[in-house]
């Protein structure tokens, strides 16, 4: 089983997921570091747990990452204001974070 990891803080060569501004308007970075090459997937979700988009699918390297997300959904509409989950799998690796977008 994966290993789910919840931060809000990434110490530096650890792996993990966090987002600022938290909470946002109209949107928010969420930056997550990688320890080991892996397929990397990156997907927000409402807090009833439904997909709303993917924002990473792909093969990444060890590092640092920064992906921008504007609070839309896959469709491109603006989603409500309140509480979004992201989850960040890195091979066996799973993260999770919360944030919440004001309108």
């Amino acid at each position: 089983p994966a290993k789910v990891v919840a931060t809000t803080l990434i110490g530096e060569g650890k792996f993990g997921v966090a987002n600022y501004p938290n909470p946002f308007n109209p949107s928010t970075q969420i930056v997550y570091t990688l320890t080991e090459e892996a397929p990397v997937r990156l997907v927000v979700y409402n807090a009833l747990g439904q997909q709303l988009r993917v924002l990473v699918t792909q093969l990444q390297t060890p590092g640092s990452y920064e992906v921008q997300w504007d609070g839309r959904n896959e469709e491109g509409q603006p989603v409500g204001g309140g509480w979004y989950l992201y989850r960040l799998e890195a091979g066996a690796q799973v993260a999770v974070g919360r944030m919440s977008l004001v309108k």
